[in-house]
């Protein structure tokens, strides 16, 4: 067959009416709708400004992780630069308007774990230095097995070394010091504030490099006496008694609404049980299965 003869053929084919509708091959459905869920508040929207989105609401929606939310939990630039679970957690929210670093910590905390579950199933499974024969085995923790605390659930809350003020801060009294410290709660971007003092002091060798807890206290600690002035405040918390940080530490974590994942833990060497707090190691966003 010449040439010219499959030209003239092409031409003629080009020139046939399409195929009937019915005829024609079938597509293959690819439309998918990520399914949204409701996380619950721990703060339960009580401590957000009026002109915050969140003010207000006990509850916030968002949307299961996808194959691209996986895909930024392993950039290595989003994780050098510390902003990778800032990033999914961002995506996750269905309310644009929230903003991730105006989050408060619980919160954030709230989503996270969620977004985990959600994700990957509950069960976590990670190894452990066991706290009484230091032996490191494997454990599996429940991530629905948690509560959420909140201030409004403590009876008696000056027993407990707190009271609440107006506009949504707590005082706290000092016993050996007899110093009232007013403290607020601490929100995404006052952590992210945090990691990048403690790089700047690592870069630039500071005579206190690890002086993490001054530097977390002066974050959510407001006023000491009325006094505001940060040089003076860091002096005080500098030097007060060590009973009086533990005291204050102890009672802000007791205020701050947040999801409390203490759980029990079986150590399989020595048999010890005691109780600790759900660690996040890098299996919890990189399960294995």
């Amino acid at each position: 067959m010449s040439i010219r003869n499959n030209e003239d053929r092409v031409k003629h084919l080009a020139h046939q009416d399409p195929p009937p509708a019915e005829e024609a091959a079938p597509t293959v459905g690819l439309n998918f709708v990520i399914p949204t869920e409701f996380v619950d508040l721990p703060s339960r929207g009580l401590f957000y400004p009026e002109d915050h989105p969140l003010h207000g609401q006990d509850t916030i929606e968002v949307r299961h992780m996808t194959a691209k939310d996986e895909e930024v939990l392993t950039s290595r630039t989003l994780l050098k630069k510390g902003i990778a679970i800032d990033r999914v957690i961002q995506n996750v929210i269905v309310d644009k308007r929230v903003k991730v670093n105006s989050l408060l910590v619980g919160d954030k905390n709230a989503i996270l774990v969620y977004s985990r579950i959600f994700a990957y199933g509950p069960d976590y499974t990670t190894k452990i230095g066991c706290p009484s024969c230091g032996e490191a085995s494997e454990y599996t923790f429940n991530l629905l097995e948690h509560v959420n605390t909140h201030p409004a659930d403590i009876e008696s809350p000056e027993a407990e070394g707190f009271k609440v003020l107006e506009g949504g801060n707590f005082a706290i009294y000092l016993p050996k010091t007899k110093v009232t410290a007013e403290v607020r709660l601490l929100k995404s971007e006052d952590e992210t504030a945090l990691v990048r003092l403690a790089e700047n002091k690592k870069k630039r060798r500071a005579p206190v490099p690890d002086a993490s807890l001054i530097d977390q206290m002066l974050l959510f600690v407001v006023s000491l006496n009325g006094v505001q002035g940060k040089v003076e405040m860091r002096m005080f918390l500098e030097g007060m008694p060590a009973a009086d940080s533990r005291h204050l530490r102890n009672v802000y974590q007791k205020l701050t609404p947040n999801l409390d994942l203490t759980q029990e833990y079986g150590c399989v060497e020595c048999g010890q049980t005691t109780f600790m707090e759900v660690p996040f190691t890098p299996e919890f966003f990189w399960p294995r299965q």
